[in-house]
């Protein structure tokens, strides 16, 4: 897809993209979140096909944002913030592979803050923080109705967001950091 001049991308994946997208859209200097599917093995892979966990995508969201007003480092504190760390193939009430939690940078720049990020992070915890962090394949935009989720089906988001655990186990982590 055609980008924005000066504008840049980043891609995380943390759980239910519905979830993360809504997260993301709060930042200031977010200039469109995308809902979708990313690190796996078929091309153009449906929802269907990426709950069964056997594609090798994880639910993920494409950021793009003006690095003059937000820094990727920024993006990436925020990640940290909604996100559990520290459990590789579920995310909150989601289970599989598809739920994994990861950070695909799309340059060495990327890496190298990603990694940084992850080691802070990591002197902050006793557990092990499993998120991996994995050069950006090919993004897969999910369906329509997956995407802005959120403000299209707010109430229904809102019980499973609340339903789901998601903003009690992120209290309960940021609460048991040293």
């Amino acid at each position: 897809p055609s980008q924005q001049s000066g504008m840049a991308t980043a891609t995380f994946a943390a759980g239910c993209f519905w979830c993360t997208e809504a997260d993301f859209d709060k930042v200031p200097g977010v200039v469109s979140t995308t809902s979708g599917y990313t690190g796996g093995t078929v091309e153009n892979p449906t929802y269907r096909q990426v709950t069964t966990g056997r594609t090798g995508h994880a639910e993920s969201v494409r950021v793009i944002f003006d690095p003059a007003a937000v820094t990727y480092e920024a993006l990436l504190d925020h990640f940290w913030k909604n996100v559990d760390p520290f459990v590789a193939n579920r995310q909150f009430c989601d289970s599989g592979n598809q739920y994994r939690p990861e950070i695909f940078y799309h340059d060495e720049a990327q890496r190298s803050a990603a990694e940084a990020s992850k080691a802070n992070i990591q002197k902050m915890f006793r557990q092990p923080i499993v998120v991996t962090i994995t050069a950006a394949g090919p993004f897969f935009a999910a369906e329509d109705y997956h995407q802005d989720y959120y403000v299209k089906n707010s109430a229904q988001y809102r019980f499973y967001r609340f339903g789901c655990g998601r903003d009690r186990r992120l209290e309960q982590i940021a609460e048991s950091a040293g």
